[in-house]
């Protein structure tokens, strides 16, 4: 029998993110999505287990210049760690190594252990990546990317990835951007004090007993999103919890941060 090998990348549904709060300095950003899929089989007999590779991103047109490849190029380093190609050209590259590596690391490994039926379900692997837009505060696109894969072991890896632009230039929005020099150790206690609330703790200590911050303090992480009335902070697991406290979210209203922003 052979190898299992299919790839595809199609182009559709075409998406406007518009700016808010008008001005002639605003300006929309429109993504279309872009969608790659690749499945391997790790052994040539029929039936083998299969590694999967499904990733929907969201891309920003072309026909919109400089701002357009400068966002498209961050979306690659950030989400596939590759440089210097199209997002297109990334996607595709990133699936076919993705499942090439999968054949040759695993694929020994897999015939030594092929006869043990309990093993089979370690070597399903998949790679899954979905995202989208949308407006953000004051001319800027918020895109966030769920990324989600199973690499063997005793479950899967599920993240929410955020990424701020801005409009006029494409250009990644950190929180260095956002903020006045020395915002950290304002912005770090109001995280915490979220943190107590969100859990219904009482203190640190508290939250500490709960599973949060068992081996770390809080720390204001980049991934964040700007939206219109507050921003977001998200911590994935292992982050500030372990892993069965999931995903956290803390959200701060922007009048609550004006003191420690950029005007």
């Amino acid at each position: 029998m052979k190898r299992i090998t299919t790839i595809g990348t199609a182009v559709v549904a075409v998406l406007t993110v518009s700016s808010c709060g008008g001005g002639s300095n605003d300006e929309s950003i429109s993504f279309e999505q872009l969608t790659t899929q690749k499945t391997v089989r790790i052994a040539k007999n029929e039936g083998a287990p299969t590694c999967n590779v499904q990733l929907e991103l969201a891309c920003a047109k072309e026909s919109q210049g400089e701002r357009a490849k400068a966002i498209n190029a961050v979306v690659a380093q950030q989400l596939l760690g590759l440089e210097g190609l199209s997002l297109k050209q990334a996607a595709d590259s990133f699936a076919n190594s993705y499942t090439r590596s999968y054949v040759q690391d695993f694929g020994p490994l897999y015939r030594e252990d092929q006869a043990d039926a309990e093993k089979r379900s370690w070597y399903e692997y998949h790679y899954n990546i979905s995202s989208e837009t949308r407006q953000g505060r004051k001319g800027t696109t918020v895109y966030t990317a769920i990324v989600d894969y199973y690499e063997g072991g005793a479950h899967g890896i599920n993240q929410r990835l955020v990424m701020n632009f801005d409009n006029k230039t494409g250009k990644l929005l950190t929180l260095g951007d956002v903020f006045v020099p020395g915002f950290e150790g304002r912005l770090n206690e109001m995280l915490l004090e979220a943190l107590i609330e969100k859990t219904g703790s009482k203190d640190v200590n508290d939250l500490r007993d709960k599973g949060y911050l068992y081996l770390m303090d809080i720390f204001a992480p980049e991934n964040f999103a700007l939206d219109e009335k507050s921003m977001t902070f998200t911590y994935n697991p292992y982050e500030i919890a372990p892993y069965a406290m999931g995903m956290t979210e803390l959200e701060l209203p922007y009048d609550e941060l004006e003191d420690i922003m950029r005007k």
